[in-house]
């Protein structure tokens, strides 16, 4: 075909005038769209990393420049509550714990066998030695006495003939009208008759005693528990049970103490000292009973390393009761005119024992404190404090030492309003301090610095 043909020129023409007009215009479209996300990507990382924290900076700074002497005036004062170090007596108190057991516990059983034929109590009865508890037929017993009776009648008066008939052979040995071998035979059979009648005796008084122990009657003081048979049923010598017996009226309290305390225990014991006993509830919150120290047992249990300790408590109120689980105190001695510190003014940290003493009116320091003895929320103090002394009892937990505080009175916090404090002011410190409430801190913030919310008030605020 010529090459001059109007198809082949029209082809070649089209063909390389067509290609490279197309693909230019995506390739900017797509190039400017790249461009576009990434200056809009640089300016939010820009604003994220510089603007919004500077901002925040600037807001926080003041606070920060202003903190003042020595460069922490900005710091606030924590508000606390103090208490004052005074003299005063401390017990020396050892604490062990202890069951209620009654000085006796009697299971009363009878001594004969019958048929139980009345009941003589009520279940939770108190009673009295020798009160009426329980009646066996004696019907079977008083047929057996009589019957030992005649034969103790009969043989008396065997014994009275055979004392006569001695008689009268000794009367005649005396005249040489009978062997001496007749008078000797028949002064024995006075001894047999003797012996006989003194057996009918016997039996008589057992079976007089075996009546007497047809009526069952309490062999102590206390109180009776629940019914172990019924009237009706036949009950066998020394092995069916029919109550127990329980004394209350005194009590006692068996406790354990460790062997460290034994000596100081027997030392006041030696001196004749009676020694206080406190009895508590297992929650050892509430006194139950109080007594005195009645004896010390003979021997250390080497599995324990614990010696044990009785306690009597006379009960009257019946708030001791038998098998009771109780936490017995024993006062061994008292510690008198030391200085006493609250319980709850003492910290455990690095420097050992320690609290926050009140240096002046606005500051406070740690100081290390040697504790002695310890009652409840009192502690006696041999050494770091004197009376007159202020310590730290409340807001203890941001204090640092030579911190500022502002100390509340009554428990109040100034003049300060509930509806104007706010969390990280001195106001909301003083009245969480005052209510016995602490406000954790934010997560990442130190002490003293601004909230949060702090923050975003004063960034609102700046124009």
């Amino acid at each position: 075909m010529n090459e001059t043909s109007p198809i082949r020129t029209e082809t070649a023409r089209e063909f390389p005038v067509a290609a490279p007009v197309v693909a230019p215009r995506r390739g900017r479209g797509l190039l400017w769209f790249i461009v576009f996300a990434a200056i809009a990507g640089v300016a939010w990382y820009g604003y994220k990393t510089y603007y919004v924290p500077k901002t925040q900076t600037a807001g926080d700074s003041a606070p920060a420049r202003g903190k003042g002497r020595g460069g922490r005036m900005g710091d606030q004062p924590q508000a606390v509550g103090v208490a004052r170090i005074v003299s005063g007596d401390i017990p020396v108190v050892l604490s062990g714990l202890g069951t209620v057991t009654p000085l006796a516990t009697v299971t009363v059983r009878s001594q004969i066998s019958g048929y139980l034929t009345e009941i003589g109590y009520r279940e939770g009865q108190m009673v009295k030695k020798g009160d009426f508890l329980a009646q066996i037929d004696p019907r079977i017993y008083e047929a057996q006495l009589a019957q030992f009776q005649g034969q103790l009648q009969r043989d008396q008066a065997l014994l009275q003939n055979s004392k006569l008939d001695l008689a009268r052979f000794q009367r005649l040995a005396q005249q040489d009208s009978i062997s001496k071998q007749n008078v000797d035979t028949q002064a024995a059979l006075v001894k047999q008759n003797e012996g006989t009648v003194a057996a009918d005796q016997a039996l008589v008084d057992q079976q007089k005693l075996n009546i007497a122990y047809t009526r069952i009657t309490s062999p102590v003081d206390g109180r009776v528990g629940l019914r172990q048979i019924d009237q009706g049923n036949y009950i066998t010598a020394a092995s069916t049970n029919i109550v127990v017996v329980t004394q209350i009226h005194p009590i006692s309290v068996v406790f354990t103490l460790p062997e460290d305390d034994v000596s100081r225990v027997m030392k006041r014991v030696r001196s004749g000292a009676k020694l206080a006993v406190k009895a508590y509830d297992r929650g050892d919150t509430v006194e139950v009973a109080s007594g005195v120290l009645d004896t010390v047992d003979n021997q250390i249990d080497n599995t324990t390393g614990t010696v044990k300790l009785r306690a009597l408590f006379q009960n009257e109120d019946d708030s001791l009761f038998p098998q009771q689980f109780v936490n017995a105190k024993l006062t061994v001695d008292t510690l008198a005119n030391v200085p006493i510190v609250p319980t709850s003014a003492i910290l455990r940290g690095t420097p050992g024992t320690y609290v926050y003493l009140l240096d002046g009116e606005d500051k406070v320091v740690v100081r290390p404190i040697k504790l002695g003895e310890t009652d409840g929320p009192r502690t006696a103090i041999l050494s770091g404090l004197s009376v007159g002394d202020r310590v730290v009892v409340d807001g203890t937990d941001r204090l640092r030492d030579g911190a500022p505080v502002r100390v509340i009175e009554d428990g109040k916090v100034g003049a300060s309003k509930p509806d104007d404090a706010q969390p990280g002011t001195p106001g909301s410190e003083g009245a969480a301090a005052a209510t016995g409430a602490t406000m954790p801190a934010a997560q990442g913030q130190p002490p003293g610095e601004p909230s949060r919310r702090e923050r975003r008030r004063r960034e609102q605020a700046t124009p």
